[in-house]
């Protein structure tokens, strides 16, 4: 086996890896041997079927196996010995694939971009402000406000008085397309607040003002992404009677209102409102500390970039911000998608802080445990109400759904390392100030 470097050129690499035909034969005949003895044939004891014999029946498929492995091995070897790490998959390919016969030497071209040198970077130097907010009695009661409301119930309103926004009217319903009844869209008693979007759009504003007694006529338009494909983008007249119209009526903040959230008492309530809020914060101040950290990361630290990488980054840069304008195009079939400058100086930073904090965690012994890969998945499979084990089997099969889910474990565990390290100081913040630089990471 004999591997010629043919490039070296920045990030770029290109080999000549040649596989002498004697080398290869031996490697054949070795995996003949070692099959012989479990190998029965018609006409021959198990174990005793001759060489020649295995070799016209099993020899293309052997030396196919034997070439993969002796370039998968020169590969690995040439890995090893000189450090390189590629961006992304080598590209091989075999010389003269087409006309190469059984006899002749293998030639593989194999070309890659290695990874770059990452520079040390002292984590003392950093320096990191963290925003630090109490829950105070004002946020408290606003989120007990917020409960009380989400357990609010509803009372008539006076004989004759307008549903307005925020009522409940309970109705009675028949929906027709083209004057035809059709399936699913009748209803009795219905209680449906106004203006919680429940139904299609334009439904609920068309009851604003109705009163109890009333007939309404309710014209609509479903959406041409309607789920239901024989209702999509159709008219429909909806004949509504309004039973009642009823005004809403918050939960008062009582002992009864702790009870119905699982606390022991009101007090136990706020003290479990204070402790959420100020998880909350932290989480959002992680989020402000964690933007200044990459921040400093990126001026901080500058190395060449594999162009493949890059490349790619802006790509799904592109098309995912074309879709963010376009969100009714849910397909791919869509205009190709031209990356911009800006989407590669976007694309650039990401690129370099990902294989910044990648290199850190590799040097580090950062390691995502199954516990937390567990309690990842866990966290995703509560999106699919019912179907929990269904999206636990997937993603034991598919490893590309594995490595996004242990990908911003890792990525926090990283983080939580450079913090540990870096200098942070303190500030005590306004709720208010912390919601203004968690907003001003969008603008960014």
């Amino acid at each position: 086996m004999q591997v010629t470097e043919t490039i070296n050129e920045g990030l770029k690499r290109s080999y000549t890896i040649t596989l002498a035909a004697a080398e290869l034969e031996a490697k054949v005949t070795q995996k003949l041997v070692e099959a012989q003895p479990d190998v029965e044939m018609k006409g021959f004891r198990k174990g005793k079927v001759p060489l020649p014999l295995l070799r016209k029946q099993f020899g293309q498929r052997i030396m196919g196996d034997a070439m993969q492995e002796a370039i998968d091995s020169a590969m690995k070897s040439h890995f090893d010995a000189s450090g390189d790490r590629p961006a992304l998959q080598p590209k091989v390919e075999m010389k003269d694939g087409e006309t190469w016969k059984e006899g002749d030497d293998v030639v593989v071209d194999m070309s890659y971009e290695a990874l770059p040198e990452i520079p040390e970077v002292d984590f003392a130097k950093l320096k990191l402000e963290k925003l630090v907010v109490k829950a105070d009695d004002n946020s408290i009661k606003e989120a007990l406000d917020n409960l009380a409301a989400s357990a609010q119930s509803f009372d008539d309103r006076k004989k004759g008085s307008k549903a307005k926004d925020g009522d409940q009217v309970v109705i009675d319903f028949l929906g027709k397309i083209d004057g035809e009844p059709f399936e699913g869209g009748a209803g009795e008693d219905y209680p449906l607040v106004l203006g919680s979007a429940s139904f299609i759009p334009g439904f609920e504003e068309q009851l604003v003002g109705a009163k109890a007694g009333e007939e309404i006529a309710v014209k609509v338009t479903f959406p041409s992404e309607y789920g239901a494909k024989h209702l999509a983008g159709k008219e429909a007249v909806f004949d509504c009677k309004v039973k009642a119209v009823k005004a809403p009526k918050p939960a008062e903040i009582d002992e009864d209102l702790a009870k119905q959230f699982g606390a022991e008492s009101l007090e136990a309530l706020r003290a479990q409102v204070s402790e959420r809020l100020e998880a909350e914060y932290v989480d959002a101040s992680r989020q402000v500390m964690k933007r200044a950290l990459l921040d400093q990361l990126d001026k901080l630290v500058a190395f060449d970039l594999p162009p493949s990488l890059v490349e790619a980054e802006a790509g799904q840069i592109a098309h995912q911000l074309w879709h963010d304008d376009n969100p009714d195009h849910q397909g791919h079939d869509h205009p190709e998608i031209e990356t911009t400058d800006e989407h590669k100086k976007l694309a650039e930073r990401r690129v370099r802080l990902g294989l910044l904090l990648a290199d850190v965690g590799r040097k580090q012994k950062v390691e995502v445990t199954e516990a937390e890969m567990t309690q990842a998945v866990m966290a995703q499979a509560r999106q699919y109400p019912g179907q929990e084990r269904a999206f636990f089997d997937f993603v034991q099969k598919n490893p590309q759904m594995q490595q996004q889910l242990r990908a911003p474990i890792f990525e926090d565990k990283v983080v939580d390392l450079v913090f540990a390290g870096a200098k942070v100081t303190e500030k005590e913040v306004t709720k208010d100030k912390l919601q203004k630089a968690v907003e001003a990471l969008d603008e960014i």
